[in-house]
C-alpha cells in the first residue's frame, strides 16, 4: 500500500533554527558502526563461498570500550588497549566466526586509522552466537520474509547546513588534508547550528601528540585549522572549545592514536549517523541501526536505504517538490517488496503516478540490494 500526501509545513531550510550533527571517521560510534558493517560484509562473503548464498546473521551489537593512554607533547604512549566487543548472531562458518570478526576489524582499522595499531593497541572479544530457529528458518523458505516489524525512513534533499556539516567532516578527514596536516586526528565531530541565515560550526578534532611540540605549537596549529575552515565554509567556526591555555597537555585535545576511543570515550553501534550521513534534529529519523544488519532481509538496513534512495529520486524527478519524506513499515515474515505501508510525504505539488512508479521500482529492488551493499556501493552512515 502506497499512501501519498502533501505536507503543509515550513521547509527545514526556511525554519528559524536548525541543528545538525555528524560523527566522523575516528569517532568511537563511527568506529563501532564501521567494524560491525565490515564484519557483516565479511560474513556474507564467507557464506557465499561456503553455502552459495548469504545466510542468517545480524552483528549489529558491537561495542568499542575505551582504553588508557598518556598523551604528551612530542609523543605519549598507550597504556591499556581499546577493546572491541562483538556480540550479535551469526550462522557458523568453516574457519570460525571469531576469526572472520577479528580479521574484518583489523583490516578496517588498518585502512582508516593511521596511528591506531590493530595488533598492539586493540584487543578483541567475540561472543557472537547462532540465531534463533524461527529467524534462521526465514532463510529456508521459498520467499525470504522480513525478519522484523520495523520502519525505515529517508528524505531529500539535504539542507545547506546538512551539506556543510557532512562536507566539513569529509574535508578534515580527507587524505589530502591528513597529508598536509598530519597532526589532525581522525576523531572529528561537528555540530552545526543555523539561526536564520547565520551558521555556527562547533568542531571537535583530536590532535596527534607526536606532531605537537608544546602548548604554543598546539594553539598555533589550532588557529591555522580554524582559518582554513572559515575560508572554505560559511559561518563561524569554533574548534575544541574545551581547550584552556596555561594547563599544558590537560588543556588541549591531545591523543596518541587520533581517536578518543583510546581513553576519553566509548562507542556503540547505532549511536552514530543516520542513513543520510548526519544526525538531523529537524527531520524524521528511524532509530534502527543500519550497520551490521544482514543485507538480505533485515528491514532495519534495507528499508532505510530504500527510503533514502526513493526520496532522492522522487525529489530529483519532481521539480515542484521542495522536500520529500519516505517511511516504510514492514511486517515480520512478509515479503520485503510487500510492506504494510509506504508513506510518501511531499512538500509541494505531487505527481502521484510518478511517485508510485518510483516507490514500486525501489520496493522491487529491495530484494536485490545485497550484492551492492556488500561491495560498498552505498554510503550507509
Amino acid at each position: 500500500m502506497i499512501e501519498i500526501e502533501r505536507l503543509r509545513t515550513t521547509p527545514v531550510e526556511e525554519q528559524k533554527v536548525e541543528m545538525v550533527e555528524r560523527k566522523g571517521l575516528g569517532h568511537p560510534d563511527f568506529i563501532a558502526d564501521s567494524i560491525a558493517e565490515a564484519f557483516s560484509r565479511a560474513l556474507c562473503r564467507e557464506y557465499i563461498k561456503e553455502y552459495g548464498v548469504i545466510v542468517h546473521h545480524n552483528v549489529d551489537k558491537l561495542d568499542v570500550v575505551g582504553g588508557k593512554t598518556c598523551p604528551r607533547f612530542g609523543g605519549g604512549k598507550v597504556e591499556k588497549p581499546i577493546l572491541i566487543f562483538f556480540s550479535g548472531r551469526a550462522t557458523k562458518v568453516g574457519r570460525g566466526v571469531e576469526e572472520v570478526a577479528i580479521e574484518a576489524a583489523k583490516e578496517w582499522i588498518k585502512g582508516h586509522l593511521r596511528f591506531l595499531d590493530p595488533e598492539e593497541h586493540v584487543e578483541y572479544l567475540v561472543k557472537t552466537k547462532e540465531g534463533a530457529g524461527n529467524l534462521v528458518d526465514l532463510y529456508k523458505r521459498r520467499e525470504i520474509g522480513a525478519n522484523d516489524t520495523s520502519i525505515g525512513m529517508g528524505y531529500a534533499p539535504l539542507s545547506s547546513l546538512e551539506k556543510d556539516v557532512l562536507e566539513m567532516e569529509r574535508f578534515l578527514n580527507s587524505s589530502r588534508f591528513k597529508k598536509k596536516y598530519p597532526f589532525s586526528g581522525e576523531d572529528v565531530k561537528i555540530m552545526g547550528l543555523r539561526i536564520g541565515n547565520e551558521k555556527k560550526m562547533t568542531v571537535a578534532m583530536s590532535f596527534v601528540d607526536k606532531f605537537v611540540e608544546g602548548e604554543r605549537d598546539y594553539f598555533e596549529k589550532k588557529k591555522e585549522v580554524v582559518e582554513i575552515l572559515k575560508e572554505k565554509f560559511d559561518g563561524k567556526v569554533y574548534l575544541n572549545t574545551a581547550d584552556k591555555e596555561g594547563r599544558g597537555e590537560d588543556g588541549c585535545y591531545l591523543t596518541v592514536t587520533g581517536t578518543s576511543a583510546e581513553m576519553g570515550d566509548d562507542g556503540a553501534v547505532g549511536r552514530g549517523n543516520r542513513i543520510n550521513g548526519v544526525i538531523s534534529f529537524n527531520r524524521f529519523m528511524s532509530l534502527e541501526a543500519v550497520a551490521g544488519k544482514n543485507p538480505v532481509n533485515h528491514v532495519g538496513k534495507i528499508y532505510n536505504l530504500v527510503a533514502r534512495e526513493a526520496a532522492k529520486e522522487i525529489y530529483e524527478r519532481m521539480p515542484e517538490a521542495k522536500e520529500v519524506y519516505v517511511k516504510i513499515l514492514s511486517q515480520i515474515g512478509k515479503p520485503l517488496d510487500e510492506p504494510q505501508v509506504v508513506s510518501v510525504q511531499v512538500l509541494g505539488d505531487v505527481d502521484k503516478e510518478l511517485v508510485e512508479d518510483i516507490v514500486r521500482k525501489w520496493l522491487e529492488k529491495s530484494t536485490r540490494l545485497s550484492e551492492d551493499i556488500i561491495k560498498g556501493k552505498y554510503d550507509l552512515f
